[in-house]
């Protein structure tokens, strides 16, 4: 499994047989690397319909299959979006060998117009080999994300840090604690002077707690290969 990190809460996945997974495709966030694959993707995931999330999904849609909950779903069909999957919250959907399985997310969500964009989610892809990552979207912490542990067992997990709008590093590393990841990926934090969360502060919480989760520090435009 390769994951590049695009920046804010955007990420590349390519599993373990090919398959091209973007997630949030805010691809122009100030964060992003000079050099970014915009495509074709197979799936385009999307956790929310606020704009740093939803991005460029229309621009980057076009021969890849768009999973999203069901008001994404519809909203980009009616913009001419020709694989668009809606589903929701607990529900597993089946494709390209994957399992992606649509998990809370403790949030808000709106299109870029106001109007409610469903609820916000997280997602747990688990890989043809048996690997599972779970990208957290937005969220605050909730105690429900010791079921996504228990139940789909993320051995990677991609978690908010930077405070103010989604968990802060000390609430990433109760939700490690609940998650029992073997390593954890931060993301949204530094993209806006507001998003004030620092890996470092995220490594001092989980030593804290005695935790022993691996701390991946990816920069923009970086691989990790597991």
């Amino acid at each position: 499994m390769e994951i590049t990190f695009y920046g804010h809460a955007t990420f590349k996945i390519v599993t373990p047989k090919g398959v091209k997974i973007l997630i949030d495709p805010w691809l122009t966030n100030p964060q992003a690397p000079k050099e970014i694959d915009r495509g074709p993707y197979d799936l385009i995931l999307i956790t929310h319909a606020h704009g740093d999330h939803l991005g460029e999904a229309l621009e980057v849609a076009e021969g890849a299959e768009v999973v999203a909950i069901h008001e994404i779903q519809q909203w980009l069909a009616a913009r001419g979006v020709q694989k668009a999957t809606g589903m929701n919250i607990g529900g597993t959907y089946a494709t390209r060998g994957l399992k992606i399985t649509m998990v809370p997310a403790l949030h808000s969500s709106s299109f870029p117009d106001g109007t409610y964009g469903g609820e916000p989610c997280g997602f747990v892809i688990e890989m043809e080999d048996g690997q599972r990552i779970y990208h957290a979207g937005d969220t605050g912490l909730f105690a429900e994300m010791a079921f996504i542990g228990e139940l789909y067992r993320p051995e990677v997990a991609l978690l908010p840090i930077g405070s103010h709008y989604v968990m802060g590093p000390r609430e990433a590393a109760k939700a490690c604690e609940l998650l029992q990841p073997k390593m954890v990926v931060p993301m949204h934090y530094g993209t806006f002077p507001v998003l004030s969360g620092t890996p470092e502060e995220l490594e001092e919480a989980l030593a804290a707690r005695g935790l022993s989760v691996e701390v991946k520090v990816l920069s923009p435009g970086e691989t990790l290969r597991i």
